[in-house]
């Protein structure tokens, strides 16, 4: 082909594709594949030609607004849990709410029920938790070691095999609730009672302080994010039961969106508590062994700590989220905006 009719029949083209930006992905991954098969006939047969050059210099300018695309994928990471998060929690904080108060219920009736019933506790772990688990807790607290539970050979280990198991039960949790929430709030049931039990064990040894210090160093961010991906479990429930002006279908599937993002969300928060259950719950099990010659924590050090992670869960899912509502942020339809218009930064 003739260099001039070579022209004539793309130069439209690249003048629209040099002139005419587009922020579509795939239409710029079209421009980009049809600029390189121009350019390497363009080169194939005028090499030295003002032509090639030129579409050469589309084809970079293509190139280099994909590569910026790429790297612009950590500040959309950002967006997301500066922004977007946050403001899904404001969307179903009367949900969340709901979710913490029955937990809470759930967890007096284990208090209630071992406190009427001492052989109560016995007999739940044994049947739903593990066989042996109580008379075993007793024996670490008569002899001295009332933690014990929490050391580990290997805290490498105990942090994997913690985080998975927390993770595990997380994501069982929200997916169980496609069974109109009632998978969900039974996990809340075994989970809630499990902890009024546990806690009820040490208090009525006279060890409820120490207790605090030490379980809730992890059990702080553990139990909050598990009552959060219970709320989630809840929210794909009523996503399925409550349609509203939606499709059931579209309704559950705006649901299991929210609901998975919510779970995905919370990885980083068990990882958190799994560190600190391997690594600094256990050191500090050592503060009140009888005759320890391990080191421990000193007590201010785990007061810190419990102090930290309930801000931090108090700020991130409650606060924060209304701080950016009342500054004009909301997510309508999976776009953020602010007042009205979409926000992107």
């Amino acid at each position: 082909m003739r260099e001039a009719r070579f022209i004539k029949k793309n130069v439209e083209k690249w003048n629209r594709y040099q002139h005419e930006e587009t922020k579509d992905p795939d239409e710029m991954a079209d421009r980009f594949i049809t600029l390189l098969d121009d350019l390497s006939y363009a080169k194939t047969f005028y090499p030295k030609s003002k032509v090639t050059r030129w579409i050469n210099g589309i084809a970079g300018t293509i190139y280099q607004s994909i590569y910026q695309n790429k790297k612009q994928d950590f500040s959309r990471i950002i967006l997301f849990w500066k922004y977007e998060l946050p403001l899904l929690f404001k969307k179903y904080h009367k949900v969340f709410l709901f979710s913490f108060l029955l937990f809470v219920a759930f967890v007096s009736v284990g208090v209630i029920s071992s406190t009427n019933d001492p052989d109560y506790a016995r007999q739940f772990f044994n049947h739903k938790v593990q066989p042996g688990y109580y008379d075993q807790t007793i024996s670490s607290i008569q002899k001295g070691d009332p933690f014990g539970v929490y050391k580990d050979d290997n805290p490498f280990s105990m942090f994997v095999r913690i985080a998975f198991n927390n993770i595990s039960v997380a994501f069982r949790t929200v997916i169980f609730g496609v069974l109109f929430g009632i998978g969900t709030i039974l996990f809340m049931w075994t989970n809630g009672v499990m902890l009024g039990c546990f806690q009820y064990i040490f208090f009525s040894q006279g060890l409820g302080w120490q207790s605090v210090l030490v379980i809730w160093i992890h059990g702080t961010i553990e139990i909050s994010s598990i009552v959060i991906a219970s709320c989630a479990g809840i929210i794909l429930g009523t996503g399925w039961l409550f349609p509203g002006t939606f499709t059931r279908k579209q309704s559950f599937l705006r649901a299991a969106k929210d609901a998975m993002k919510i779970c995905i969300s919370l990885i980083p928060f068990f990882i958190i508590a799994a560190f600190f259950e391997s690594y600094v719950t256990h050191l500090m099990s050592n503060t009140f062994q009888r005759n320890s010659v391990d080191i421990g924590l000193p007590v201010p050090f785990s007061i810190m700590i419990l102090v930290g992670s309930f801000y931090l869960v108090l700020w991130y899912f409650v606060l924060y989220p209304v701080r950016l509502y009342r500054s004009g942020f909301v997510l309508k339809d999976g776009k953020l905006l602010k007042d009205g218009v979409i926000y992107e930064k």
